[in-house]
């Protein structure tokens, strides 16, 4: 054993010393001990060694055991004996007789110390070792040579105890420790870890609730991993994806991972990552209302974390499987005597302070189904025991622990002090939105609060109140619409991958035609879709909010008109009509037979579109439109005859109503009839200022028939129009165009993208037009008219936040969108165009027009008039 080299046996130890390292990055802690315990048997078998290399053999022996105290006591859980390591090696450090390297050792070692005291939420001693470790490593830094080798570690404890920072709520700290690592990252050229930092700063705005931002940053650090022919780190996916379900797009982080979760499975990934992001799935499924789901990937991630060991990730799979059983016994109204018992043992089972939040969640969900079973002493005993929340506390638990409030309050009698609750949860979402980026993000938030609103209805419908039922739907719907629109334009990246998906359309066309094969260009296609809806979810930026509209104030813009405010309350379907100076309340029947009518209905009207439809078919299919406009007539505008009259109509729908073409309803034919998302946004129209513009443009797209007769007709009533067809008409012009007209006409073919509304298109010249677009102009057309399939339809999410291409435009500023509810023939869509332009010249008034030229064949013109007529 004498006749070892010492310096190749440190230099041995040193490489098992970087693989332990390595391997604890990805928990193979075991491996790790395994390896350092050769490296010190190695160490132990040239002892005591020759005084020049003396202090090589006792750094490498204090590497070895600071790593070694680190994992063994990850493995084995016990924080006493991991510290009791580290301070055994404390004593080592002092006898290398260097300032400089002590410098260096004395940063790593209280650096490990902190992590420690960090896993297991003591923050603030864990705060005071991450200090001392920068103190040492800025000293290192300062007076050692090669500073550069050092700027890894010394970054990632600036950004380790930047999480500390978070934890403990100094924002601003945190941030100044991220800040300071990202620009030495940048300057040093440390380009992963530079990505690692802006991962670090969108997990950061993420806590904070800058939502926007955090997948601002989680885009930028995906993309350097990319450019750096990286492996992007499943964590940053699962954070792409918890910022989704931050933001309410249970959907869309849904089908995000389920991109996700197979690839994790292709690439042998570790078991831990395969089980989180069953987790995050199990998330969304639960947010979307899909228990079952829920339940099998949370049940799925438990097995696997149960394996791994992770207490954390074991805990929060066992309470979305708990959320789920909740979710299922409060729909169904029957809650077994188990269940709330089972969430409070599962409460009092979380350690904490590392799984407070955890602990509190299950006991308000032991809140919530104990109200349900009438065991209101322990649900109040209960409530006492939930934290109040925080400057860090995710919306979700702010969401939950206001309507636990409130439903306590109903069961004991107080319904005011419920409405307290649930309008002070409301202000806090309000908050949340009020941050968000894009139109996506804005709608998505409602989510948050769906439950509570659903309550406030529900108590408000239960004292007749039509006025009360009236303000609270102002203050629970379409929130999307109060926000001033900015003239901000499209930003310039988005308006790059737009452009590239619109490329791409044109290539998948020109190949169909051709015959070739698409696969490739498709998985491109839908590739820079999502990157376009990812960029737009950042990129876009809203206004100020406005007030929610008063009912003195809607009373007073009315006049003579009536407004319908549809609304549902589990299968309750009522309408709140203002008219004549009174608000009533009307009660409608079933919600899902309503549903059920609007949705036969649709489909037949898309089946009655084709111009050349064998007569045989068209008489059946035109029966069954009929019946199910007679039912819907029946149920939804019958009982409101005497309130309305014949006056002209306000129509705000709800859930499936909003795909309802209201002109082929009996009751409302050749009726003026303007629909709006709510009494807000209609008042919002009704009052705006538009400067005096004259410009007319006039768009025809290619492969319509009736179109070309269509716009010369036109040209009659607009003689100075900007007409635009054939190859004139590309996106880019017909946008520059339509920017600040008074009037944009456009006969083209459209489709309705009901998983990604803004990216619902019309076809021009060069390409599709998608609503993104249309949302960032910077000053829309007064008026737009599109005389083109299923522009007026929207996706509706919770809360009745409607998002569409032509809502898009409402939502930019618009003041009249005239768009069909379905599919219109070519030729039929040319008349009506031709009768609501000629109407439009004598009676100055779009739904007036409108009326008038949809009375003629309602059931082949299902178009609507959005906004203000």
């Amino acid at each position: 054993m004498t006749n070892l080299d010492p310096t190749e046996v440190i230099e041995t130890v040193r490489a098992l010393q970087r693989q332990a390292a390595e391997g604890s990055c990805l928990k193979h802690y075991r491996e790790g001990v395994r390896l350092l315990r050769r490296g010190m048997t190695m160490l132990d078998s040239i002892h005591p060694v020759a005084s020049e290399h003396r202090t090589d053999w006792l750094v490498a022996r204090i590497r070895l055991a600071s790593l070694m105290a680190a994992l063994s006591s990850e493995i084995s859980g016990d924080l006493a004996a991991g510290l009791a390591g580290l301070d055994d090696v404390r004593l080592l450090i002092n006898a290398v007789p260097d300032d400089v390297l002590q410098a260096e050792l004395n940063g790593a070692l209280n650096h490990n110390y902190a992590a420690r005291l960090m896993s297991v939420g003591r923050n603030e001693e864990s705060l005071v070792s991450f200090d001392i470790s920068v103190g040492h490593q800025e000293y290192r830094l300062a007076k050692g040579p090669a500073p550069e080798t050092r700027m890894g570690a010394f970054v990632q404890t600036l950004s380790s105890r930047a999480w500390v920072q978070i934890r403990l709520g100094n924002v601003r700290q945190a941030q100044e420790d991220l800040n300071r690592s990202l620009e030495l990252a940048e300057k040093y050229e440390l380009r992963t870890v530079a990505a690692d930092m802006r991962r670090t700063m969108g997990m950061l705005a993420l806590r904070t609730g800058d939502v926007p931002e955090a997948l601002r940053l989680h885009e930028m650090a995906e993309r350097s991993y990319r450019a750096l022919e990286l492996d992007v780190p499943a964590g940053l996916r699962f954070e792409q994806a918890e910022a989704l379900l931050a933001a309410g797009l249970a959907e869309e982080a849904g089908a995000y991972l389920d991109e996700v979760l197979p690839k994790l499975v292709a690439e042998q990934s570790i078991t831990r990552e395969v089980a989180r992001a069953e987790q995050y799935r199990a998330s969304a499924a639960l947010m979307t209302d899909e228990i079952e789901l829920a339940r099998q990937m949370a049940d799925s991630a438990r097995r696997k974390m149960l394996r791994v060991g992770c207490q954390t990730c074991i805990a929060n799979a066992t309470l979305t499987a708990l959320q789920a059983d909740a979710r299922d016994a409060l729909r169904s109204g029957t809650v077994p005597s188990a269940l709330p018992t089972r969430a409070l043992r599962l409460a009092d089972k979380m350690p904490t302070p590392q799984l407070a939040d955890q602990a509190a969640t299950a006991r308000m969900l032991a809140v919530r189904l104990d109200i349900r079973r009438g065991n209101l002493k322990r649900a109040t005993e209960t409530l006492q025991k939930v934290p109040r929340p925080g400057q860090l506390t995710p919306i979700d638990y702010r969401m939950l622990r206001r309507l636990c409030r409130a439903e306590l309050a109903v069961a004991q009698g107080s319904r005011a002090k419920a409405l307290t609750e649930i309008r002070s949860g409301l202000t806090e979402l309000d908050a949340v939105r009020d941050r968000m980026g894009g139109l996506d993000l804005v709608s998505g938030t409602a989510l948050h609060g769906q439950e509570l609103a659903d309550l406030a209805v529900k108590l408000v419908l239960e004292r007749n109140d039509a006025r009360r039922l009236f303000v609270w739907l102002e203050r629970t719907r379409a929130q999307t619409y109060r926000y001033e629109p900015l003239s901000a334009g499209t930003d310039p990246e988005l308006a790059a991958r737009v452009a590239e998906v619109r490329g791409l359309g044109q290539a998948i066309q020109e190949a169909q035609h051709d015959g070739h094969p698409i696969a490739g260009l498709r998985a491109k296609y839908n590739e820079r879709l999502r990157e376009a809806q990812r960029l737009g979810w950042h990129t876009g930026r809203w206004g100020r909010p406005r007030p929610v509209a008063g009912l003195n104030e809607v009373l007073d813009r009315l006049g003579d008109r009536a407004m319908v405010s549809f609304a549902a309350s589990g299968d309750e379907l009522v309408a709140v009509v203002v008219a004549g100076g009174e608000c009533r309340l009307v009660r409608l029947g079933s919600a899902g037979a309503a549903a059920e009518s609007a949705r036969v209905l649709n489909v037949d009207l898309d089946a009655l579109a084709p111009d050349n439809l064998p007569e045989r078919l068209a008489e059946v299919v035109m029966a069954s439109a009929r019946k199910q406009a007679d039912k819907l007539d029946v149920q939804l505008i019958q009982p409101l005859a005497e309130t309305i009259g014949d006056r002209e109509l306000v129509i705000v729908p709800t859930g499936p109503l909003y795909a309802v073409p209201w002109g082929v309803l009996p009751g409302l034919r050749g009726r003026p009839t303007v629909v709006a998302p709510s009494a807000t946004a209609w008042l919002a129209a009704e009052l705006t200022k538009s400067p005096r513009a004259r410009k007319i443009v006039l768009v025809r797209g290619p492969g319509l028939a009736g179109a070309r007769g269509e716009l010369e007709k036109l040209t009659t009533h607009y003689r100075t129009a900007t007409t635009m067809t054939g190859a004139k008409a590309t996106v880019k012009s017909v946008l520059r165009a339509m920017d600040g007209a008074k009037l944009a006409h456009f006969a083209a073919h459209g489709a309705h993208e009901p998983e990604n509304a803004l990216f619902s298109r019309l076809e021009l010249a060069d390409g599709a037009l998608f609503g993104h677009e249309m949302a960032g102009l910077r000053q829309p057309p007064r008026q737009v008219v599109f005389a083109a399939c299923e522009l007026a339809l929207n996706r509706i999410r919770p809360g009745d936040e409607a998002l569409g291409f032509a809502s898009a435009l409402l939502a930019s500023g618009s003041r009249t969108v005239i768009a069909p509810l379905s599919r219109v023939g070519d030729l039929a869509s040319a008349a009506a165009m031709d009768d609501y332009y000629r109407a439009l010249a004598v009676r100055d008034s779009p739904a007036l027009a409108l009326a008038d030229a949809i009375a003629v064949d309602p059931f082949r013109r299902p178009f609507v008039c959005l906004g203000s007529g």
